[in-house]
């Protein structure tokens, strides 16, 4: 029940009426029997600054951030943490006290504890990470910080490959795809298979002892998943970014980490819900 102590966090973007977030963090919440709500406010390009002067005077508890927000607001906040300010990108934003707000990203967080989950393991392992967007980098960056033995990264633009690759000094490299065929972990972290049957990759190159994960997770089983499991290969599917980097914005928001399966059942339902 909201009452006048309950505490709200939101997510800012545009467009948002398609966020699973509100479905993930209520659940959380009420799971961990925390007095919060949780929003989404539709905040147009241009209006990170207001927004973060509004989360300031309304005592907002906490907010992620989507597009088009993330690097704007990684320019205005007082402090970074050490992923965010290597990305120059914030998803999540924590009041630290006297009206300052530092800002997190907690993707590649979210990306590696999904492969946790999963148990799949990162340290010392060759990895294929096909894009070279905004989830790349933040993967490129969590991979590198987790020990990955050699990242290669394969995008349609050399350019964006190359500043993704050197996220991971020392074992960041640009490739092709080709490299696959020698590597532990392959990561389509690109929107190619998003409502459709298109593959990111020769799905010649997936083979035994391959695990692929796919940040796409519509639909649940992406044309990629199916093709490394009829290969032999394991697969780690993209709701578990989603759902445990939201396990870590709101142990930062609140001190506690919620159930993920918890968040997960929430995701299930609001997907199922739009017949998806």
């Amino acid at each position: 029940m909201i009452s006048a102590s309950t505490r709200v966090a939101a997510v800012i973007g545009s467009p948002v009426r398609h966020s699973l977030s509100p479905a993930l963090h209520n659940a959380g919440f009420a799971a961990t029997g925390v007095d919060w709500v949780y929003a989404a406010f539709e905040v147009e390009a241009g209006g990170a600054r207001a927004a973060l002067d509004a989360m300031r005077v309304f005592g907002l508890g906490g907010l992620s951030v989507t597009m088009p927000h993330k690097e704007d607001v990684a320019e205005l906040v007082d402090e970074l943490d050490a992923a965010a300010t290597a990305l120059h990108s914030v998803n999540t934003v924590v009041p630290i006290g006297d009206g300052r707000l530092k800002g997190y990203s907690t993707d590649g967080a979210g990306f590696l504890a999904s492969l946790a989950a999963q148990g799949v393991e990162v340290e010392n392992k060759r990895v294929c990470v096909l894009g070279g967007g905004g989830a790349a980098r933040a993967i490129v960056d969590a991979l590198a910080r987790a020990g990955a033995a050699a990242i290669i990264v394969v995008n349609r633009s050399h350019e964006r490959a190359k500043a993704a690759a050197l996220l991971a000094e020392g074992v960041g490299v640009v490739g092709e795809q080709e490299a696959i065929a020698n590597c532990d972990l392959l990561v389509n972290a690109t929107s190619i298979g998003m409502g459709s049957d298109e593959l990111p990759c020769d799905p010649q190159l997936l083979h035994d002892g391959l695990v692929v994960a796919d940040i796409v997770y519509h639909p649940r089983s992406t044309a990629l998943l199916a093709a490394a499991r009829d290969r032999g290969a394991g697969t780690v599917e993209g709701l578990g970014m989603l759902v445990h980097q939201a396990v870590v914005q709101q142990q930062l928001w609140t001190g506690i980490a919620p159930d993920s399966a918890v968040m997960w059942a929430a995701a299930e339902r609001e997907l199922a819900s739009r017949g998806q």
